[in-house]
């Protein structure tokens, strides 16, 4: 079957420190977006979504072969390690789910954490 070579690796849902909702703050709330694969992907048109629909499409990004990027809720200039959501509120709640769709919108991994997940 299907196997894609991009997976979500570690998340960091909880901002460490105060809930203060600075820009800080919010980037310090991630999802790690991995490619496993020896061979660069384009990420173009791939989207990252929550439990309650937020979603956030990459634009061009060629992410290379065993390397990820960071996918940041608040505001800043992306990189090739990473790219921010642009966003003045926290999204990943203490249980929620991260869902990883390909430019098809074909669910490629899920991740799921908190009191209804299993934690990986």
């Amino acid at each position: 079957g299907f196997r894609s070579t991009v997976v979500i690796g570690q998340v960091q849902y909880d901002s460490p420190g105060r809930d203060d909702h600075s820009n800080r703050s919010l980037n310090a709330e991630w999802v790690e977006v991995r490619n496993t694969g020896r061979h660069a992907v384009n990420l173009r048109g791939y989207t990252l979504s929550d439990r309650d629909g937020n979603r956030y499409r990459f634009d061009h990004l060629r992410l290379n072969g065993r390397s990820s990027v960071r996918v940041h809720t608040g505001i800043g200039r992306d990189t090739r390690t990473d790219v921010y959501q642009d966003r003045r509120n926290y999204i990943w709640d203490n249980r929620d789910t991260a869902t990883l769709r390909n430019d098809h919108g074909r669910t490629i991994d899920t991740k799921s954490w908190g009191r209804f997940g299993h934690r990986h």
